[in-house]
């Protein structure tokens, strides 16, 4: 608990979420006016007179509450010397017991209005909370479509005449892609075709990949089919990591 003097009829009282637990007290029961939020009350008075003389004397007291986050709150408490000034949003703490003895503490009551103000409080927790609740669930929601995107795996295939230019496309790249990418030589018409994989590549990356090869190779359109049968039935030279073993050359 934090108290400043403003000036001499007016201080300010920071109550923090520490404080409230150094004293086994909730937000809930300061709203409701529990006995320890009393005394809490009645400390923070007597604290106040301690330390900067701070005395209600019977004064009237306009009280203003402005919480500062979802676990603590500013009051501002000042002694009003006109009553006529108070309206009902104000409360009046008077002291009960004979304060003549000296320093003996005094005690305040009459409490009872300030709770209304935490009350005011609680709601803007509760709507702080009831907020951090919702965006969790949207970052929830949003969690699928990004998993979603990571499995993505987008598929290339490029036709090469020569096993020289295959090897000057890998060398070129130089083990800059290091997903999975396989070579297959065509008995047919005695070219090369490198089936890439985007394994995980960001999208950015593996653009960048495919236009380089496209500098040294072809690449025509293919599908899960195609490479399927490739797998089968191809004559595969390099499976896996063509590009990387071939820029070793």
């Amino acid at each position: 608990m934090k108290i400043e003097k403003i000036n001499d009829n007016k201080i300010r009282c920071t109550l923090t979420s520490a404080d409230l637990a150094e004293r086994n007290l909730k937000l809930s029961e300061l709203a409701y006016g529990t006995e320890k939020a009393r005394s809490l009350f009645q400390d923070m008075m007597i604290e106040a007179n301690q330390q900067f003389g701070f005395n209600v004397d019977n004064a009237p007291l306009m009280v203003e509450a402005v919480p500062v986050a979802p676990d603590s709150i500013v009051l501002i408490i000042t002694r009003v010397e006109d009553p006529q000034e108070l309206d009902t949003r104000f409360a009046k703490f008077a002291p009960s017991g004979d304060d003549t003895d000296g320093p003996e503490p005094v005690q305040y009551s009459g409490a009872d209005d300030i709770i209304d103000l935490f009350h005011k409080l609680c709601d803007v927790k509760n709507k702080a909370q009831e907020i951090a609740k919702k965006a969790a669930q949207k970052e929830n929601e949003k969690e699928p479509a990004a998993s979603e995107e990571k499995n993505v795996d987008l598929v290339r295939t490029f036709h090469f005449s020569t096993l020289d230019d295959v090897i000057s496309s890998a060398k070129a790249l130089n083990q800059y892609f290091t997903g999975s990418n396989s070579l297959y030589k065509n008995t047919a018409d005695a070219n090369y075709q490198l089936v890439l994989h985007q394994s995980g590549c960001k999208p950015e990356e593996f653009n960048k990949v495919c236009n380089i090869l496209s500098e040294y190779g072809r690449q025509e359109s293919f599908s899960l089919a195609a490479e399927a049968f490739l797998l089968e039935h191809g004559n595969a030279m390099v499976k896996e990591n063509a590009l990387q073993e071939l820029a070793s050359l």
